[in-house]
């Protein structure tokens, strides 16, 4: 009998679409495939959370609990143009209105005429007694065709910061809120800031209407106006809504986005990338200036202005040749341009050539250091859209994919109890509780919102055990999992790339598992106790191959794991 030998895998390094089938195996830690799971900064591919819906739990006519949950905009099924954490809850733009809620039930419509003053708010009962569009300044004011939405939260003097919203149709909006409790008791402050007062009183004046917005060294800035798209705008220090003492810049490209970086603000066109260099000095000439547009690249430019975001001290965004990230160097003032999506370049690549097809949206988690990249398109069910999650680890970004989060809007942020919140919304006007909970959501037949199975498979690259020519018989599989609570895993043994002429065995099923148990701290029936942190679970196989791929996957709505690695006893035997 073949002396058996043994064979083991540790995972790290995340997926990898772009090493061929024999490179790969370098690194055998890799995956081939890893959709669902994300990286863990601590070693592992862990499956993902799923999404909840948010809302919260009431008592009905019956005395008993149930959830309740609503969309913004009532009944209507569109989709969701924008989120914002913001305060105790989230600012939501859907069709043509602007919405806030903290807690999912009650939605308040913000988007009406100019409402308080600076040292005179409007109560929330003045503020809901307007029902009538357009009948005075408390009275809701339709934002007209309002496209995908940027915010930025201007800090200031007040108690949640000054939210303004931009889409690139509508002039920007103001909102700002005092007050704690419930939302009935607070105070609100709103208005329309138009950057160009010179023409206001023009009754043919044309509006400017920015479609990003960031703030940056007590000053707000806006760029992307339709008839303007090369000029960014500078409102006057410490006044976002003061435009009249600002100034505005022109650049040779067409503006796709901006971001503060540090003392600079970035500005990133359709072809080229430069950064605005004191920007309290600017003037809109340049003239006897120090503020000035530096140029940070000619030759590489940004696809969308909702992939980019700043994480790790860096900023990513994504550009015609994959995710790239603009860095802070050791030299002041100075950054430079790198590529962190190499291993992922077939699916970037791909999503940059139908870049248009697609609603972008991105998030930074930042408990998990890790890059949320979702892209959408209306022609595709819940279940098919798809995402790139890109973890910060020692090694730089690994990457895995996300199938069933349709994210067409996307918000994580900071609330007012510095508690990190995420958020989400789809095509059909629902906001969820992005990241958490077991199991995603789709509509049935019926057209009602119901949970589905997150669908998590990992699968590794084939491996040849170091032998090539070589037919290897599997003996056993130790799989080393960590699980959060309960989980069932199954997997999958494709010998020889799935070869027709090979039988293939079925599947196998691993008993279930559960968390480590600890004495004085775990319930009976929850946990299991008597083991580690860690399962290893064994498995006897069946089958010969030259190659051997596994994968490991969950079709369900169980708890969270981790898969830390796989450990393969296996004999040689005939030789090709």
């Amino acid at each position: 009998m073949p002396t058996t030998q043994p064979f083991g895998i540790s995972c790290k390094g995340g997926l990898n679409t772009n090493l061929n089938e024999f490179e790969i195996l370098s690194a055998p830690g890799l995956a081939v495939k890893l959709q669902n799971y994300e990286v863990d900064p601590d070693g592992g591919y862990r499956r993902i959370n799923g999404y909840t819906s948010f809302g919260a739990t009431v008592i009905n006519q019956n005395n008993e609990s149930e959830f309740q949950s609503n969309r913004p905009n009532g009944a209507s099924e569109s989709e969701l143009l924008g989120l914002q954490v913001y305060a105790d809850g989230v600012i939501a733009c859907v069709d043509t209105g602007i919405f806030f809620s903290n807690d999912g039930i009650n939605w308040l419509q913000i988007n009406r005429g100019t409402v308080g003053t600076d040292s005179a708010p409007v109560t929330y009962t003045a503020l809901v007694a307007q029902t009538t569009p357009g009948t005075d300044d408390y009275s809701v004011y339709p934002r007209t065709n309002q496209k995908q939405c940027t915010f930025t939260i201007f800090e200031g003097n007040t108690e949640y910061g000054e939210v303004i919203i931009t889409d690139g149709t509508n002039l920007p909006f103001y909102f700002r809120m005092s007050g704690s409790g419930a939302l009935n008791t607070r105070s609100f402050y709103i208005d329309v800031i138009d950057t160009d007062h010179s023409n206001s009183g023009n009754p043919n004046h044309t509006p400017i209407t920015p479609t990003v917005v960031t703030s940056h060294e007590n000053y707000l800035v806006m760029a992307g106006d339709p008839d303007n798209k090369n000029t960014i705008y500078i409102s006057a220090v410490l006044a976002p809504r003061d435009f009249e003492g600002g100034n505005s810049v022109d650049l040779a490209d067409q503006v796709i986005g901006i971001k503060s970086f540090r003392s600079d603000l970035i500005i990133f066109c359709r072809n080229s990338i430069h950064k605005l260099i004191n920007i309290h000095d600017v003037d809109g000439t340049n003239v006897n200036s120090t503020g000035a547009i530096v140029p940070v690249t000619k030759n590489v430019g940004c696809l969308s202005a909702y992939s980019i975001q700043e994480i790790g001290g860096d900023l990513l965004f994504l550009s015609p040749d994959g995710i790239r990230t603009i860095a802070g160097t050791a030299r002041i003032s100075d950054v430079e341009l790198s590529s962190v999506s190499r291993q992922v370049q077939a699916l970037v690549a791909l999503l940059a050539e139908e870049v248009d097809q697609y609603t972008i949206t991105s998030c930074v988690i930042r408990s998990k250091s890790q890059y949320r990249l979702f892209y959408s398109r209306d022609s595709e069910t819940t279940l098919d859209s798809r995402g790139l999650l890109g973890t910060l680890t020692a090694n730089g970004f690994e990457w895995s994919e996300t199938i069933g989060i349709k994210a067409y809007a996307v918000t994580s942020d900071f609330d007012s109890s510095g508690v990190e919140r995420q958020y989400h919304g789809d095509d059909k006007g629902y906001v969820f509780n992005h990241d958490k909970g077991n199991y995603f959501h789709q509509l049935d037949s019926e057209g009602a919102m119901q949970q589905s199975n997150i669908d998590a498979i990992y699968e590794t690259p084939h491996f040849d055990f170091g032998e090539l020519g070589t037919r290897k018989t599997l003996e056993y599989v130790k799989l080393s999992i960590t699980p959060e609570a309960s989980a069932t895993v199954s997997m999958n043994i494709v010998y020889n790339s799935n070869d027709e002429n090979t039988p293939q065995p079925g599947t196998y099923i691993f008993p279930t598992t559960s968390k480590a148990g600890i004495f004085g701290l775990s319930k009976f029936g929850s946990s299991l106790f008597g083991t580690g942190e860690s399962n290893i679970m064994k498995t006897f196989l069946e089958g010969s191959g030259y190659t051997t791929s596994f994968q490991i996957l969950t079709r369900n709505q169980d708890s969270p794991y981790t898969i830390n690695g796989l450990y393969v006893n296996y004999a040689p035997s005939t030789r090709r």
